[in-house]
This record gives structure tokens, C-alpha cells and sequence, in this order.
């Protein structure tokens, strides 16, 4: 099969050109980025007989779609404004897509789809992800679900924090900023609840959770988990529910007073000489202080919890994914894990695992076990437990 990876030459994209690269399925991989070359150690670990590198506009949408008529399936990991022109280019193209980016509603994308005779495929990378084909399988477990909460996040190894925000960065420290203003959709002690972003850092929902092997982790909210809940027809019977980041303890101290302050805010501050907003200023003073040093691991994490009664008894699943940086190739690990699952779903739909056309959904379209035994086989494993509670 013939694979597309649009950004292939950024974090996630070198991932997915190593993963893809391994694969005996796929014969040729078109790289489409600025660049036309791979450099870092990562370039060892590539069969570079494979790939193909194309420079591409990503605004140019007609650019975009040359790209994709070449291919079989395409996995786009440019960044998410470009989504919705990555979408346009394959429904034209008549080639399938795997996206890593958040999509929760498209009005007739599915319809328009199945008419192109293509599958669709967002919100498919690590979080969102791999933690979606986990509700998918672990709903079936449970006759009623009362509690579905989901935790992820990229954080430094213990010997990596020497920064007072106990924090580097694995992928778009710009995105990171963005993320610390999203709203939370959440039920909680059975009721709806929404958290606004003004607030993500100052509500009664943050909490510690203990994550295996590593101890104590803050878990502040972070999206909505109610669409979730709804996708898989459980809300009703669901009394807590949430989606949460994991960070080192201090992470909500130290944005609460800066948020209070204004530091995230998109509007110029006057009187600088210069249109200059508060979160751009955050974005260049912080970010150079906190990259990661060669020798320095990341870890993406992810835990969930379900709850509920099956055969007539209570019972709790948990599961749990622990993913390392890889030292030799200089890849994170959040960068594996959003590739990993990336470039698996894409072979998946190429070679007809998954048959479905139209908008499809990692919660309810990617056949579970084949997909844990692929990312088994990158050492990528998730664990899973499961207790009677009475």
C-alpha cells in the first residue's frame, strides 16, 4: 500500500514515516512537508528506499489533494486549522484519511463520505486516541456504566523536572497554551457540568490520582467528556464522567494566578511599542527554558476508569498505557504514541480491517483486539484490570 503522511518531517510525523517505514504492507510513503529532507537520529531507524519527500503548502488545498491522489490512505498530523482542507482535498481525491485532531461535529461530512466512497477517521491519534478504542471495549464489559473517566498527559521523567513548572515539552508548546483555556463538558455526582476555561485550573473537579509505578499525579480537567458518553449511548445511566490532563503536582498553582492575571490572553497589551498579547509573551519567555535535554525522557500517560454492574454485580476496569522517550531515535514518546495509533487505523482502512465509509470514530470503528496486538507489537502495551467491588 501506498501511505501519505502529511507533516511527516515534525515530531509526530517522524514517528509515523518509522512506524509505517517497518511495516512489509506498506511499499512506498510520501512525505509531504516543508522540507524535503529528514534529519536527527530518527533517520537512522527509517528504510529511506521507501519514502518519497514532497514539499507541500499546506494552504494550498489543490496542493494538498495532488498529495493525497498519489496515495492509499493518507494520516494527516498537520496542525488542526488545516483539518478542514485536509478533509475537502481527500473527499475530492476519493482517498481515505486518518487525522490525529479533534472533530466532534461536522455537519454532513458523514454523508458526504459515504458518497465519496471514503472513510474518515479524527480524533485518532494518543488522546485523543487510544483512550477512544478503550471506551469502545470497555463499555461492552459493564450491562450499565456509571463511571467512565479518562486521564492523559506528557510530562518529564522525575529527574528531567528542574524547572519550577515540573514541565517540557514533547510536542506544540503553543498548542500547550491553547489547551490550558478549553472549557470541560463533564457529569459529575450526576448532573451536567461545565467548567469554562477561565476556570480549568480553579474548580472542585481537580483532583490526584495515583498512576502505577510513578505515585501521586494532578489531574486537572480538560474536554468534553460528555460527547463521549453520548457517541456510545451511555449518558443516561452514567453518574460521573470526566476527561482529564496529568501533570506533576503544582501545575494548577502556578497557571492559576498567572490566568487571573491575563497571561493567556490573545489581545495586544498597550503601552509595549509593539502588538504583543500576554500569551505571546508566555509562548517565547517560557518555552525555549523548557525543551527537553537529549539524554531526558518524556513519558505519556494515560489511565482510565470504568465503573458499573454487569450480571448483576459491581465491578471497576481499569486500564493503563506507560510509553518512554526512545533515546536512540530522539523520538517522545508522546510522538509514538500519537503516530503508532495514527499509522495502524490508516493500514487498518487501506487493507480493509476496517470496511466502514463515511465519519467514522475510533470509540466504534476500530476492531479492538486487532489493534492492542499491532501496538503490542511496537512495545506499546496496555494494561488492563478489572475488580469485583461486591
Amino acid at each position: 500500500m501506498k501511505v501519505a503522511v502529511l507533516g511527516g518531517l515534525g515530531a509526530q510525523g517522524k514517528g509515523a514515516l518509522r512506524d509505517l517505514s517497518r511495516s512489509e504492507d506498506v511499499t512506498r510513503i510520501l512525505c509531504a512537508d516543508q522540507a524535503t529532507e529528514v534529519t536527527g537520529p530518527v533517520r537512522s531507524g527509517l528504510d529511506l528506499n521507501k519514502i518519497e519527500f514532497v514539499r507541500l503548502d499546506a494552504t494550498s488545498r489543490s496542493g494538498i489533494e495532488q498529495v493525497i491522489r498519489k496515495s492509499d490512505v493518507v494520516v494527516d498530523l498537520l496542525p488542526a486549522p488545516f483539518m478542514a482542507s485536509v478533509f475537502e482535498a481527500a473527499l475530492a481525491a476519493g482517498v481515505s484519511v486518518v487525522s490525529t485532531n479533534y472533530c466532534h461535529r461536522s455537519e454532513g461530512l458523514d454523508e458526504r463520505a459515504r458518497q465519496a466512497g471514503i472513510a474518515i477517521m479524527p480524533e485518532c491519534g494518543l488522546d485523543p486516541g487510544i483512550d477512544l478504542i478503550i471506551y469502545g471495549h470497555a463499555v461492552k464489559q459493564f450491562d450499565e456504566l456509571h463511571v467512565l473517566n479518562s486521564y492523559c498527559g506528557g510530562i518529564p521523567e522525575a529527574r528531567a523536572c528542574d524547572n519550577p513548572l515540573r514541565y517540557k515539552v514533547s510536542w506544540n508548546w503553543d498548542m500547550v497554551l491553547m489547551t490550558q483555556k478549553r472549557e470541560s463538558f463533564f457529569i459529575h455526582n450526576g448532573s451536567r457540568v461545565h467548567i469554562p476555561g477561565a476556570k480549568q485550573h480553579d474548580n472542585e473537579l481537580i483532583h490526584q490520582i495515583d498512576f502505577p509505578g510513578l505515585g501521586k499525579l494532578e489531574a486537572v480537567p480538560n474536554g468534553d467528556a460528555v460527547f463521549y458518553t453520548d457517541l456510545l449511548h451511555v449518558t443516561q445511566s452514567i453518574r460521573e464522567t470526566g476527561r482529564y490532563s496529568l501533570r506533576w503536582p503544582g501545575w494548577c498553582e502556578f497557571w492559576r494566578p498567572l490566568k487571573a492575571f491575563g497571561f493567556l490572553e490573545e489581545t495586544p497589551v498597550a503601552g509595549l511599542g509593539a502588538p504583543v498579547s500576554p500569551i505571546q509573551f508566555v509562548s517565547k519567555l517560557i518555552g525555549p527554558q523548557i525543551q527537553y535535554r537529549d539524554d531526558e525522557k518524556d513519558l505519556a500517560l494515560m489511565y482510565n476508569v470504568f465503573e458499573g454492574v454487569q450480571g448483576g454485580r459491581k465491578k471497576r476496569l481499569t486500564s493503563s498505557l506507560a510509553i518512554e522517550r526512545d533515546l536512540e531515535t530522539g523520538l517522545f514518546a508522546m510522538s509514538m504514541g500519537v503516530s503508532s495509533a495514527a499509522s495502524i487505523v490508516a493500514q487498518m482502512i487501506a487493507d480493509g480491517r476496517i470496511g466502514r465509509k463515511g465519519l467514522l470514530s475510533p470509540c466504534t470503528d476500530v476492531p479492538y483486539e486487532a489493534f492492542m496486538a499491532e501496538l503490542s507489537k511496537r512495545g506499546l502495551a496496555v494494561h488492563e484490570e478489572t475488580v469485583i467491588l461486591e
